[in-house]
């Protein structure tokens, strides 16, 4: 008689369980740091530079301070990757709108002579360095002030802040073509404008 075979099924080991204990259910209820380190960042390194535009257009520091506040409150409902590759012409385009705003608003214009320019001369110079700087930046202003409200203000974002042709179309929806034009015109007439001793 032939042995039964015996039927005992195999069974499988059980299989390792991770506890999900370092990863959060839902990401946005984690603290939002990164959020927070990327609002930070942005005030450390625009927050100067902001100021200074938005003085040339309000030609008044104390609302140019409070427009770039404003601004940076509308970053921090941003979500980060929504403005991160864009990031300065986006504060720019922002801060300009506001200003416009109040312009519209407001209809009110300050003497260039009352321009406080504390944030231009920039960080670690000497009193008499400071002053002879704010000196000449102050005559630069008043020449700028003689030239075309675009031509001014595209000569202010290419060369005070640094921003490209393309960051500069992004800011005032004007084509490539007519801020580069607009920049050579500007910059011709500045150079029969501005005296010797300040070139």
């Amino acid at each position: 008689m032939e042995p039964i075979p015996e039927n005992n099924p195999k069974v499988s080991p059980a299989p390792n369980v991770i506890e999900p204990t370092s990863v959060p259910a839902n990401e946005e209820s984690a603290p939002p740091t990164s959020r927070k380190a990327f609002v930070e960042h942005a005030i450390q390194q625009f927050q100067a530079p902001l100021i200074a535009y938005a003085s040339t257009l309000l030609h008044d520091v104390d609302r140019a301070r409070d427009v770039v506040q404003e601004t940076f409150i509308k970053l921090c409902k941003q979500p980060p990757q929504a403005v991160r590759d864009h990031l300065k012409s986006w504060l720019f385009t922002v801060c300009r709108n506001s200003a416009m705003d109040i312009l519209r608003k407001e209809k009110r214009t300050t003497p260039l002579e009352d321009i406080r320019w504390k944030k231009v001369a920039g960080p670690g110079l000497q009193p008499d360095e400071s002053i002879d700087l704010a000196e000449r930046h102050s005559q630069l202003m008043a020449m700028l002030q003689r030239l075309s409200q675009n031509q001014r203000e595209v000569i202010l974002l290419k060369f005070q802040q640094g921003l490209s042709y393309q960051e500069i179309h992004q800011v005032t929806g004007l084509t490539t073509t007519n801020i580069g034009f607009l920049i050579h015109t500007g910059l011709k007439r500045l150079r029969d404008l501005i005296p010797k001793d300040l070139t």
